[in-house]
């Protein structure tokens, strides 16, 4: 197994190891994954699962096998846990005091998120009219194009054989694209280096196109084929499909993420604020000198 397939796996287990319950919701429930007197059951892997970021569980989806390999690292570090529980190592002071810090800082996060949530009627239609305002121009789409192209492989810095080969390769693209009656897509399907199906691209935006492209295109009518262009991968030969015009998305389809943002913002500025009254109401004391004697260290 390669390292980046074990980093995978490792991170996955590290991130049900977050996920998974401390214990099953059934006892009853079905055993999945056992090792010496450490069980994983069937609920706990579903808990697990649901709590895991989207792009993992479709990572697993696609891979099962993936899911046994992590589940096995993760009885690796449950019985790690155990055998260091057994030891009292979560006794030790430095550990002890790294699982407080720990304790603090979520019941402190879970709390101010508590003290510092919006109302439930926030933001309010006139609140997100604003926003959409004054952040329009970030809603802009660029034009976009549907583009099929023709590639001829031809790296940077290629000997004069494969230079030879690549362009005797174009030749020949182009003399068929040239024909009466030539048909792009059976073209790219035959000559064309690359895998894209019968050389379709897809819908690409304006500025996500490199601009020796981009030029070419821009001229192009519908159906156009563009001059072959040279970058450091290999020849281009582009055909424009169709056109989007650019548009600005409308604040009904941005909606959601301006209610999110907003809350957002807002709970944020409730916390500062909150903390503010909270230092106000409890006037601090700060030694100065004591301070500015750690910040140099001791002995100087």
């Amino acid at each position: 197994m390669t390292g980046v397939a074990m980093l995978r796996i490792a991170t996955l287990a590290v991130l049900m190891v977050a996920a998974l319950p401390l214990r099953a919701q059934d006892a009853g429930a079905e055993v999945v994954a056992r090792v010496g007197s450490v069980d994983i059951t069937a609920a706990e892997v579903q808990a697990m699962l649901e709590g895991l970021p989207a792009q993992q569980r479709e990572a697993l989806a696609k891979d099962p096998a993936l899911l046994g390999q992590t589940l096995r690292q993760l009885l690796a570090t449950r019985l790690l846990y155990a055998e260091a529980l057994a030891r009292k190592w979560d006794q030790k002071p430095e550990v002890a005091a790294a699982i407080e810090r720990a304790r603090q800082g979520v019941v402190i996060e879970n709390y101010l998120r508590s003290v510092a949530e919006p109302p439930a009627d926030f933001p309010g239609d006139a609140d997100i009219a604003s926003a959409y305002e004054a952040n329009k121009t970030s809603f802009l789409v660029p034009r976009q194009y549907r583009l099929a192209q023709i590639f001829i492989a031809l790296p940077k810095g290629a000997d004069k054989p494969a230079e030879e080969a690549a362009r005797k390769k174009l030749d020949a693209v182009q003399a068929r694209l040239k024909e009466k009656g030539a048909d792009f897509a059976v073209v790219a399907a035959k000559l064309s280096d690359e895998d894209a199906a019968r050389g379709e691209i897809g819908w690409v935006r304006d500025d996500a196109i490199r601009p020796e492209i981009r030029d070419q295109v821009a001229g192009l009518p519908k159906d156009g084929i563009s001059e072959p262009v040279r970058l450091d991968d290999g020849w281009h030969i582009v055909k424009l499909l169709d056109t989007k015009a650019a548009y600005t998305r409308p604040i009904a389809e941005v909606r959601a993420e301006l209610v999110a943002a907003l809350r957002r913002e807002r709970a944020a500025a409730d916390a500062q604020a909150y903390l503010a009254r909270l230092l106000q109401a409890n006037p601090a004391a700060i030694n100065e000198l004591a301070l500015s004697r750690l910040l140099v260290g001791p002995g100087r």
